[in-house]
């Protein structure tokens, strides 16, 4: 099927013109708006801004889309072609003027086209093909997503085109999927408002590109963990529990080429008497995939479904909720999990490798990078024996800091603890031991780690084959979690 605008090439062209005369960019509203009343906004409070709101073009588009007011025809006339607007749904009649249809929201350097959000439609419950704009969501996936560039790239499940917009900065060919023919028409309006141009399919996840294989896959799917009898497109997949993520988990091998990525937002069932790590394991059981699966956050199940019944605008269903419940109830499901699975298409030579973990700390942005860095310290060491690692020289990773706890003895003070910290990247931390210690400080990059612990040995009294045999897995976990960096001659 051909996937068409809400506008005409022609209104697309007067409406761009339009919005660029008026400078509404997310620089633009900024400036006209100020630091208070944009941290009015952050809180949904429009007064400050409306205060300042005169009836220029600008003002007139912010009044409109930004605090959802109605404006007269007229002044509405002198900012936007109101004919175009109007016909495309970007704009409605109402009485006493005009107000948005959309919600047509300038972010980063683009225009975004979605549904206006539950907050400039109050008590107005969300209809079911609703097409979300921007969120915290997709502004993590976002982050999170590797930008190295590629030739193809795939949005499973594009909606409005949020992460198409970001592929299209590093990816010479991007590709959207979705189920509901309404969102790609929003993805095709923001693509023409834009200038871009993307390949836009109709049909459930994977099914419109069978067959075909990307470099870059990304998908922020409807993981929403329920009995498979959902309401909204955006969130509800039709599959029972977490069905859609182990689905989409398992075809990562058949979508990527060589050394492709596949990254998605999931959630996950913890069910009574099964490791979390368990369950996602077995949905790469048999793929020739390397994966990092991270957990970010972990919920109980009533705030979970009161969550997502907030999240449709529907007044709350004591009923719904608890028939939901029940369902966990039966499932043995009793908490749900939340985080990013990043897979690659492995490349030859050795065993797949996946890390499945907890990661609750505040993490230095944007996580792309971070995953990035994790994947090449993998190949490093799925390439590196132990003597490699030995003839290897190592630098410690800029911005550690150590930590170190003493109990008041007979002696005076005893060290007890010491924990190493990283101020920067992904914040680990580890508890180590005097030793290593040592062994992180002198890492300089100037001698090989058999002379390191060469010398450690002296200095230490140890044996130097029985602190060999201990320390190479340390280094290992220490190049792992990027306290050393290896010295790539």
């Amino acid at each position: 099927m051909q996937i068409t605008p809400l506008l005409e090439p022609a209104g697309i062209a007067r409406l761009r013109e339009a919005l660029t005369a008026a400078d509404y960019t997310r620089a633009g509203v900024e400036a006209r708006l100020g630091p208070e009343a944009e941290d009015a906004l952050a809180r949904n409070d429009f007064r400050p801004a409306l205060r300042l709101l005169g009836d220029s073009p600008l003002d007139t588009l912010i009044r409109l889309y930004v605090c959802g007011q109605t404006v007269p025809h007229a002044t509405v006339a002198a900012a936007l072609p109101v004919e175009d607007c109007v016909d495309g749904g970007l704009l409605e009649p109402v009485p006493g003027g005009l107000r948005a249809g959309v919600d047509l929201h300038p972010y980063e350097g683009w225009w975004l086209v979605a549904d206006a959000p539950e907050l400039l439609r109050p008590g107005a419950p969300l209809r079911a093909d609703h097409v979300l704009g921007v969120g915290g969501a997709s502004n993590t996936l976002a982050l999170a997503t590797l930008r190295a560039p590629v030739e193809t790239a795939l949005d499973l499940g594009t909606g409005c085109g949020v992460q198409a917009l970001h592929l299209s900065r590093h990816a010479r060919q991007v590709t959207g999927t979705d189920l509901s023919e309404r969102a790609l028409r929003f993805a095709a309006t923001t693509a023409a408002l834009n200038g871009l141009d993307w390949e836009l399919l109709h049909g459930d996840m994977t099914k419109p590109v069978s067959g075909r294989r990307f470099d870059l896959v990304v998908s922020n799917p409807p993981f929403v963990i329920g009995p498979g009898q959902g309401s909204h497109i955006y969130r509800d997949s039709g599959r029972a529990a977490d069905g859609i993520c182990a689905e989409l988990a398992g075809r990562a091998e058949e979508l990527l080429t060589e050394g492709g990525h596949l990254q998605f937002l999931a959630n996950w069932a913890h069910v009574e008497g099964e490791p979390w790590q368990d369950r996602v394991g077995s949905w790469l059981a048999g793929t020739n995939v390397d994966g990092w699966v991270i957990q970010r956050e972990i919920q109980d199940p009533v705030s979970y479904v009161q969550l997502w019944l907030r999240d449709s605008g529907d007044q709350f269903d004591a009923q719904r909720a608890a028939a939901w419940l029940d369902w966990f109830d039966e499932q043995r499901i009793e908490a749900v999990g939340f985080g990013l699975i990043t897979l690659r298409r492995r490349s030859a030579g050795g065993f797949p490798r996946v890390r499945m973990e907890d990661v609750h700390q505040q993490i230095e942005q944007p996580m792309g990078a971070r995953i990035a860095d994790w994947f090449t310290r993998q190949d490093y060491l799925r390439t590196s024996a132990s003597s490699d690692l030995l003839a290897g020289r190592f630098v410690a990773a800029g911005g550690l800091r150590l930590h170190t706890g003493s109990e008041l003895g007979d002696d005076g003070w005893e060290s007890v603890s010491r924990r190493l910290e990283q101020t920067r990247g992904m914040h680990w931390t580890e508890d180590i031991d005097e030793a290593t210690a040592a062994l992180v400080a002198s890492s300089s990059g100037g001698v090989t780690l058999g002379d390191q612990l060469g010398l450690l040995a002296v200095a230490y009294g140890l044996d130097e084959e029985a602190l060999t045999e201990i320390a190479l897995p340390v280094v290992a976990h220490l190049v792992e979690r990027g306290f050393l960096d290896p010295v790539r001659d």
